[in-house]
């Protein structure tokens, strides 16, 4: 019996068990070889199998460098190109200067992709078990219909900042959240790693234009939430999603607030732009009409960014009276919040954790905000937004100045406010503005900081004020790329700096 103080220790002893257990069965193997008197034939069988196992064919693939191939900015892209041609053999060929692949004999290929009946994406920050497609491709065998079948992957534990663990504790509790979601039937694929049944994938193809050529479509690329938007073209066909119910898979986490907020910036994109297609889906005279769960759920999945983030930011900016339907509205989130610190519990973290969750949730409001005005903009416009990557780089990740100022708004606007509720006797919302108010502070400081936000800020300033001059004495006026935008890496001080 594991204490709840003990389990995170578990938790890591059990993930460090699951990916050395092969080693461990190769070394047990060779003591047993050695306690053994073996004949000729046994020590050559036992060279074959190490021969076996250490023979390793590495291939890479860049779609980029052919013609005919999409050269989109976005991962989706990536998989379609690949998944394209699965099942083919291609020879590259010359022509007006740039390099094609065509169909050809398997003799005369140079470019052979194997046929496969699943494929396993994986991100490049990700790592799965060693027993990770065994599992999952039992399980798709027993479901013909089963295009994907995933575990929402879980932050690695003992990680060396407060960001990373609490920010890995959002991501962590999401593998509790999504098995509730596979409960009703209304599992969504959640890109980071997944098994992909490619008879799915080509019964939602499609193709769009892209330089004269069409280009295959299995993933759509509309959105940068690629995996989510494909999720209602395979339930729209009748296929289903499931979430495997074993942390088989782990991924690491932004290790500064810059390069967290261009993946939650990211992550809370697209939903609204996916949403009517849900609609409709919900809405079809089909057999393959949702169930009212399955529909709520995947609703508030969609929804969720724009729906709890610009609930909470209306609570902070606007005034509530003191009347007790008004004191009770924040107190509603509580069993919310009860639950939620419940499952970080279960997943090894601490009730305190609950707390900075909650600060750290404060200071993502404009990130995911900013998300969601984006999917608006794309909706207006129809231009795609391009696809953030999350920064791996040394360093730290500038945080955009436009996010400090913001937080630096609200914070002077919290006061302000919590002034003038106490002179109006709006003792509620003055005690509701007072409580944010510290959670913000310490949000900032600790997960943000003070010397870090002031050095951004002069990087930001120095990059603006060098813009200017090469403008003025170029004469062109059209604005240019940042250093301190995302992606760039920032000063980073020392103690003694």
């Amino acid at each position: 019996m594991v204490s709840n103080g003990n389990q995170r220790q578990a938790s890591s002893m059990r993930i460090a068990s699951s990916s050395t257990a092969p080693a461990h069965a190769h070394r047990d193997r060779a003591a047993a070889l050695r306690r053994q008197s073996l004949d000729a034939d046994r020590i050559e069988r036992e060279y074959r199998r190490l021969a076996a196992l250490m023979r390793v064919e590495i291939t890479s693939f860049e779609r980029k460098q052919y013609a005919n191939l999409s050269h989109e900015p976005n991962k989706a892209m990536n998989l379609n190109s690949y998944i394209g041609l699965i099942g083919r053999s291609l020879r590259e060929f010359r022509s007006r200067g740039l390099l094609w692949l065509e169909d050809c004999a398997t003799a005369e290929a140079t470019l052979s992709i194997p046929e496969a009946d699943y494929i396993l994406t994986l991100d490049a920050d990700s790592l799965v078990l060693s027993d990770y497609a065994l599992r999952l491709v039992t399980v798709m065998e027993s479901d013909p219909r089963m295009a994907v079948a995933q575990t929402p992957y879980s932050a690695f534990p003992h990680a060396p900042s407060l960001l990373e663990r609490i920010a890995g504790a959002t991501t962590d509790i999401q593998y509790v959240v999504h098995q509730g979601f596979t409960r009703f039937g209304a599992t969504y694929w959640v890109g980071a790693n997944a098994l992909l049944r490619v008879a799915a994938l080509r019964d939602i193809r499609s193709v769009t234009p892209e330089r004269g050529i069409e280009m295959p479509v299995f993933i759509q690329d509309r959105t940068v939430i690629e995996d989510t938007g494909s999720t209602i073209d395979l339930v729209r066909k009748g296929w289903t999603l499931h979430n495997y119910p074993a942390r088989l898979a782990y991924s690491a986490t932004p290790p500064d607030f810059g390069s967290l907020v261009i993946q939650r910036r990211r992550w809370s994109n697209g939903g609204l732009i996916i949403l009517p297609d849900l609609v409709r889906y919900c809405l079809s005279r089909t057999a393959r009409r949702p169930k009212v769960a399955e529909a709520l759920i995947r609703i508030y999945y969609l929804c969720s960014p724009a729906a709890a983030n610009g609930a909470l930011l209306a609570l902070l900016l606007f005034p509530f009276d003191s009347s007790i339907g008004s004191t009770w509205l924040p107190l509603t989130a509580v069993p919310y919040y009860f639950l939620y610190g419940r499952d970080l519990k279960r997943a090894g973290y601490r009730w305190a954790d609950l707390l900075r969750v909650y600060a750290l949730n404060l200071l993502l409001l404009p990130v995911n905000l900013a998300g969601v005005m984006r999917s608006l903009q794309q909706a207006a416009t129809g231009r795609k937004a391009p696809f953030g990557r999350t920064p791996k780089i040394e360093g730290r990740t500038a945080t955009p100045a436009c996010y400090i100022f913001f937080h630096w708004f609200i914070l002077a606007y919290i006061g302000i406010a919590f002034a003038v509720d106490v002179s109006a006797a709006r003792y509620a919302h003055a005690g509701f503005e007072l409580a944010n108010g510290g959670f913000y502070f310490y949000g900032f400081t600790v997960f943000v900081g003070w010397r870090e936000a002031l050095a951004d800020l002069a990087a930001w300033w120095a990059d603006r004020q060098r813009e200017a001059e090469q403008l003025v004495g170029s004469g062109d006026f059209i604005g240019h790329e940042t250093a301190a935008q995302e992606g760039q890496k920032a000063p980073v001080y020392g103690a003694g700096d």
